[in-house]
């Protein structure tokens, strides 16, 4: 039973491609075993291959049919997976570029001779997509941020969705037609994939968040930067109508300022054609990339016209290649694949051998009278970068599409700008984000060069060599007047004897690659690598190189990261330092605040003492302006002595006359100082509060003759 699981097992994980034994395991228990059911699980099939398969899947129920009814099973599925491609290889197509690549070897009617029509295997398989699908079996949503007009819009939508899909949901979200989106933010190198509605979301290998600026081609408003000053001359509107490879029309307005290159790079957002890639017809015979429609002399309403290279390559290619077939041109060339240039129209096509995608080393070529029987008649070429260019970054853009143009889109990825700018990019301040800088020399007029470009440049390890680890710039050196400016341009950046090295390589060493690094603050040449290497040489030599500067900058990364601690503990000293003045300086503060409330309250205190005994002060003079003279007779009848003992302990006497009213003597104690709204008059026997009797009763009535001691008690 269990050698019979593991061969269910081993046919379950070849079939689905599942290399997690854990996983295929929990798909198996969960269909008790049972091959056929477990890749239905992952693996749904239609309708009609599912009855097909159920015919044969009673050999394999339960785990107990024994290794024949696995193998039955395993059979009777093998015909639904003819659409999957080789699911063995599954993991490397899935990680395969999705850039174009160009067929170097084989022969026979599946081969394809055309250089530039060849894509992605992501997109030009729609079986190949669908196993992607299928082999992720917990899709998971993903939410779009879509910021438009100042708007943010959520979509969530599935990884298994395509592009199309989710420019649908953009469409219903903003109300933005799905033909006038034109969406940023992706992922670099993404750029085309997104342009083909079919992509699925999941092979763009995105987040579960992703923001995206969408921008309304409309015929209401600008494609370009519509917040960027304009000069008087450059105010006007122009409207291009641009008739597209797909039979459709754009409609797009832009303003006088904008250049050229911008108008290709803003039509790339909304197509499917890179810039390199376009072909235009209609415009002025005197317009560059960097002339402004201003500057072009169009009208305001101007019409387009353009086209995708590859389509014209494909053209050339089919008519040289029935031309070859006709005059007996198969003969055998046991190398590699060379280039045939037609005369008429400048265009490079590529020509595969019959056997091996491999080829000798390039010293050998010289050799060879079959390939190299005379040079290049350079004059019919059409050179990467134009004679007396005068500016380095149109002179880079330029040397890229005809590089593209002449040896087809498999090619390294090369820095569009200015020398000065390359050497910012790769040689970064901080050890951990720099790269080697990598200076590609090309020169017409050696025999080495289409040998070069068109195999050992166009090999896939040396493509990823280069991106992974150099950043590549390349110049055409045919022409005197562009090799001066280079020289001109690399004294300035790297130094006179970079200079020197690039004027002393001849020109049968050419094409070369000189390495460039920075070692601490200067940028000096690492390496130069001539055209006459073969592919694991060239290979062989940037590995060595990446090697060598790695392990230089392992001791300024040390050096940088210890630099980086010290100044981490400066600045968490810094911050340590200046939060103990801000709390010295809070604690001051709420001092001096308390202090002051303290003064405050002390004033109002004061205030209120001082109002108190001004109002205590009259109710005294005006209880004193009511008390008569003290009687000068001592004693009598009619004479009477009060005495009176107030909380101090200090006795106060004085005499009246009997007839006096109770209210003469409250005014007295009044007027001595103790308010009778605050004290009470207490007479000890019998013991009564006076000031709550008749205050006209006089002295004699409450019998407070001849004498009486009275008590003051606060109320």
């Amino acid at each position: 039973m269990s050698e019979n699981r593991e061969e269910i097992l081993a046919n379950f994980q070849s079939i689905t491609a599942i290399e997690d034994v854990a996983e295929a395991i929990y798909h198996l228990e969960e269909c008790n075993w049972d091959l056929l059911s477990a890749i239905h699980r992952v693996l749904p099939q239609d309708p009609q291959d599912q009855r097909a398969s159920a015919g044969g899947s009673g050999g394999v129920g339960g785990g107990g049919g024994g290794g024949g009814g696995s193998g039955s099973a395993f059979a009777s599925f093998a015909n639904n997976l003819n659409s999957l491609e080789a699911m063995a290889n599954v993991e490397e197509l899935m990680t395969a570029p999705s850039s174009p690549t160009k067929n170097l070897g084989g022969a026979g009617p599946s081969r394809n001779l055309d250089s530039g029509a060849s894509t992605s295997r992501s997109s030009s398989h729609p079986d190949f997509r669908t196993a992607l699908n299928y082999l992720d079996p917990a899709p998971h949503s993903v939410l779009f941020k879509i910021h438009s007009n100042n708007e943010l819009h959520l979509v969530s939508i599935s990884n298994h969705a395509t592009v199309g899909e989710l420019k649908a949901k953009i469409s219903e979200k903003t109300g933005v037609p799905v033909c006038r989106q034109a969406l940023k933010g992706w992922d670099s190198g993404k750029q085309k994939d997104v342009q083909n509605s079919s992509t699925v979301l999941k092979s763009l290998n995105i987040g579960k968040e992703v923001s995206l600026i969408l921008t309304d081609m409309s015929m209401e408003g600008f494609v370009g930067d519509a917040t960027e000053p304009l000069a008087s001359q450059n105010q006007q509107t122009y409207t291009l109508h641009i008739n597209v490879p797909d039979g459709n029309m754009l409609h797009l307005k832009f303003p006088g300022f904008q250049n050229i290159l911008a108008i290709k790079t803003d039509v790339y957002t909304i197509t499917d054609i890179p810039v390199r890639h376009q072909v235009w017809s209609g415009w002025p015979n005197n317009v560059t990339n960097t002339t402004t429609l201003a500057e072009s002399g169009v009208e305001r309403d101007h019409n387009l016209v353009l086209k995708h290279a590859d389509d014209g390559a494909a053209k050339i290619s089919n008519n040289n290649n029935a031309a070859a077939t006709a005059a007996g041109a198969s003969t055998s060339t046991s190398s590699s694949s060379r280039n045939v240039y037609n005369n008429s129209d400048s265009m490079p096509i590529i020509i595969d051998s019959e056997d091996s995608e491999e080829f000798e080393d390039a010293s050998d070529f010289n050799n060879d009278d079959d390939i190299f029987t005379e040079t290049p008649n350079i004059s019919q070429l059409k050179h990467l970068i134009p004679d007396n260019v005068d500016d380095e970054t149109i002179g880079s853009i330029q040397f890229v599409e005809n590089f593209v143009e002449r040896y087809g889109p498999q090619h390294p990825m090369f820095f569009q700008g200015s020398l000065e700018d390359a050497l910012k990019e790769a040689c970064r301040p901080s050890a951990r984000d720099r790269k080697l800088m990598a200076v590609y020399l090309h020169h017409d007029g050696s025999v080495l060069t289409n040998v070069f470009c068109g195999q050992l440049l166009a090999c896939e390890s040396i493509i990823q060599m280069l991106l992974d680890h150099f950043v590549l710039y390349g110049w055409d050196l045919t022409f005197e007047s562009n090799k001066n400016m280079f020289l001109s341009s690399i004294s300035a950046c790297v130094g006179m004897t970079a200079s020197i090295t690039v004027r002393n390589i001849p020109v049968d060493r050419l094409p070369a690659i000189l390495v460039i690094a920075k070692n601490r603050s200067q940028c000096e040449v690492f390496q130069v690598i001539y055209g006459n290497v073969s592919v694991d040489d060239l290979l062989s030599q940037l590995m060595e190189a990446s090697d060598m500067y790695a392990e230089q900058l392992k001791i300024e990364l040390r050096e940088e990261n210890e630099r980086l601690a010290r100044e981490q503990v400066k600045l968490e000293q810094d911050a340590a330092y200046q939060e103990s003045l801000e709390a010295d300086r809070a604690k001051q503060e709420a001092k001096r605040q308390k202090e002051l409330m303290m003064q405050t309250e002390r004033r109002r205190l004061e205030s209120e003492r001082a109002d108190a005994e001004a109002k205590r002060e009259q109710i005294r003079a005006a209880a004193r302006s009511t008390v008569p003279p003290e009687p000068e007779q001592t004693v009598g009848e009619n004479i009477t002595k009060i005495r009176m003992r107030p909380p101090t302990g200090v006795l106060i006497e004085r005499r009246f006359t009997t007839d006096t009213p109770l209210r003469i003597l409250l005014n007295f104690v009044t007027a001595e100082g103790f308010l009778i709204d605050e004290y009470k008059v207490i007479q000890s026997w019998p013991r009564r509060d006076l000031t709550a009797l008749n205050h006209e009763e006089t002295l004699k009535d409450l019998k407070l003759y001849p004498q009486e001691t009275l008590i003051l008690e606060e109320r």
